[in-house]
């Protein structure tokens, strides 16, 4: 009976097994038998046995104890315990922003249709703004593209005498009206106050002449000083008639002047000068070889045509070709044209008055000049391009130096310099006349204006900044004011259309302000739907800030889900877009949303919606526990 009773107590694999008396009734071998089988089950378990009989309990136990009128009389391994300091903290329950988020998307989850319709109601303001951008975007880029080819077009122009729009854009407090004092205010028009006089020197040049190539490769001189050039046609020497250039018009201005004039004399340019030649020059930039090879040495000429190939019938008799109206001249006829530029010692004669007087052009005077060449025939690359070289003869400045090298020393020179007569017509002349006639005549060095072409439209701004650097800590009076037509054209252009593209963002922003509105009161309705949700938080030990979390995580994933649909909504309305654009101004791809304006838009209706939904989760936070787990 003791085995099977054994057997049924180990059949539930118990950990402690207590055994009454096993041995009473038993005689001494099976005794012995049954607590082998104890024994041998005390390996994996703890047996705690009640016998009569203590030589089996010394033969077969670890641990004896002897109990006698329920006192314990004798431990042999007694237990001594010891006061152990254990220290309990009692840790805040708290929720992190990852439980916050999760908990939110399941809420989210469960009402698929309600969030869908709830972001794309969000999205519209984020979409009516993407579109704006994306519109203006495109727009502003068509401008950039456009400014940027016409940069050959308008050079930073620096003439002797230039307009001050600073001075210009200052306000008068002489507009307000004052008292009558009995006496009237003698005042310079506000345009003639705004001219400035540039104070160009030989210093100046070579602060030009510094400017990193990476920037501005091309600078082009206007030097006044007359070139004495002879023709030799219709079996006669000639003189050449040139248009007198204004040095104070830019260069599309100066273009079209001598375009308008040409038959009075035949244009005259001098080609921009490469300052690393190794980038390329301006004239194979921005202007087609028709015939003939570009200019290579100083006495090299072009003869410059407009897209037409037309060049004015009085520019090409001066030039000594004899020509009818509308008759087509071969390139092989035109060049390898020769020509002589003379010196103002053989050109002009003085008189015993000492004035001077232009000789009688022959072929002596011709034979004794220095020779130039037509080489080429060159037109503008773009058929809408303003040309900057007028038509009619171009050539470098290099030859312009050599003129005045040669010349500024020539008794005619000398003699203007002596007198404040002219010395060519005898008549008085002021301190600024008589600097213009000495240039001229090839006795000054200083250039009337100067041009510089920018290498794109980015490095524009690099080039005025080297420019201003000159003026900085210099008197008004010192500083060179420069004329930049592409910056004034831009910053019109670009201010009408950031005008334009406030006041559609202004007034498509009234529906992120609604879409906020309506985020709260969708966000108040989730807090009431989920009351008794937020008291069994609270009692499983939520703080406020965890309740506020939880509900501000919803509106974030809602902020962000709305922002991203808008942006992509926008996306795909920008084909429609440029379809319809395309049609009506043949500008292609117009609308273009800019990536960093789409991820900006979806942090804004991230930001708003969480403002929009904060106020209703922070009542959710305030909620009783206990009335919470009570609602219905």
């Amino acid at each position: 009976m003791q085995r099977v009773a054994i057997a049924r107590a180990i059949a539930n694999d118990p950990d402690i097994l207590l055994c009454d008396k096993p041995t009473g009734a038993l005689d001494t071998e099976t005794s012995v038998q049954i607590m082998e089988l104890i024994k041998k089950l005390s390996k994996d378990r703890l047996i705690i046995m009640v016998t009569h009989n203590p030589e089996l309990a010394e033969k077969y136990a670890t641990r004896i104890v002897n109990f006698q009128d329920g006192k314990i009389q004798h431990d042999s391994k007694p237990f001594k315990p010891e006061d152990e300091k254990d220290t309990f903290n009692l840790k805040r329950t708290k929720m992190s922003y990852w439980n916050a988020i999760k908990l939110s998307f399941t809420n989210i989850m469960t009402k698929k249709g309600r969030t869908i319709l709830t972001a794309f109601a969000s999205s519209i303001g984020i979409i009516s703004i993407a579109v704006v951008l994306s519109i203006s975007n495109g727009f502003q880029k068509q401008i950039n593209t456009t400014m940027s080819k016409a940069l050959a077009k308008y050079p930073i122009t620096i003439s002797q005498t230039a307009t001050d729009m600073t001075s210009m854009s200052e306000r008068d407090d002489s507009d307000k009206n004052v008292k009558n004092h009995g006496y009237v205010t003698a005042k310079k028009d506000p345009s003639e106050e705004a001219q400035h006089t540039n104070k160009i020197t030989e210093k100046y040049v070579d602060y030009i002449n510094k400017i990193n190539p990476n920037y501005a490769n091309n600078v082009s001189y206007q030097r006044a000083v007359n070139l004495n050039l002879l023709s030799k046609g219709y079996g006669k020497v000639e003189r050449v008639q040139f248009l007198s250039a204004d040095p104070d018009q830019n260069a599309s201005m100066s273009a079209m002047r001598s375009q308008a004039m040409s038959s009075m004399g035949i244009g005259s340019s001098v080609f921009p000068t490469a300052l690393n030649k190794k980038k390329g020059s301006f004239l194979k930039q921005n202007y087609q070889l028709l015939y003939g090879h570009w200019p290579s040495k100083t006495t090299d000429l072009v003869l410059v045509t407009d897209n037409k190939n037309t060049v004015n019938i009085n520019s090409l008799k001066n030039l000594g070709f004899d020509v009818d109206n509308k008759e087509r001249i071969k390139f092989s006829k035109l060049i390898g044209k020769e020509f002589s530029i003379v010196d103002n010692n053989d050109y002009y004669q003085e008189l015993p008055t000492g004035m001077f007087i232009p000789k009688k052009a022959n072929s002596a005077m011709y034979n004794g000049g220095s020779k130039l060449k037509l080489t080429g025939v060159i037109r503008p690359k773009n058929e809408d391009s303003m040309a900057l070289l007028s038509t009619g003869i171009a050539y470098s400045d290099k030859l312009s130096q050599d003129v005045i090298n040669d010349n500024k020393n020539s008794a005619i020179v000398k003699a203007q310099k002596k007198t404040n007569r002219n010395v060519l017509t005898g008549q008085s002349m002021k301190a600024s006349e008589k600097k213009m006639i000495m240039q001229t005549l090839g006795g000054s060095s200083i250039p009337t204006g100067i041009m510089i072409y920018p290498n794109n439209f980015d490095d524009k701004d690099k080039v005025l900044d080297y420019l201003d650097k000159w003026n900085k800590g210099k008197k008004k009076a010192d500083k060179i004011v420069y004329t930049d037509m592409s910056s004034a054209v831009t910053t019109m252009t670009g201010g009408l259309l950031g005008g334009i593209t406030t006041i559609l963002v202004a007034f498509a922003a009234i529906s992120l302000i609604t879409s906020m509105i309506m985020i709260g009161i969708l966000t108040y309705t989730s807090v009431l739907e989920r009351t008794k949700e937020i008291g069994v938080l609270k009692a499983l030990g939520a703080r406020k800030k965890d309740i506020t979390r939880v509900f501000d995580a919803e509106t974030f994933i809602l902020g962000v889900f709305s922002g991203v649909l808008g942006v992509f909504i926008a996306y795909l309305l920008t084909f429609p877009i440029n379809s319809v654009i395309y049609k009506i101004t043949d500008l292609a791809n117009v609308a273009q949303l800019d990536p960093k304006a789409a991820l900006i838009l979806i942090i804004i209706s991230t930001v708003l919606t969480l403002i929009g939904g904060h106020i209703p989760a922070r009542m959710a936070a305030k909620k009783d526990a206990a009335i919470a787990l009570r609602s219905e």
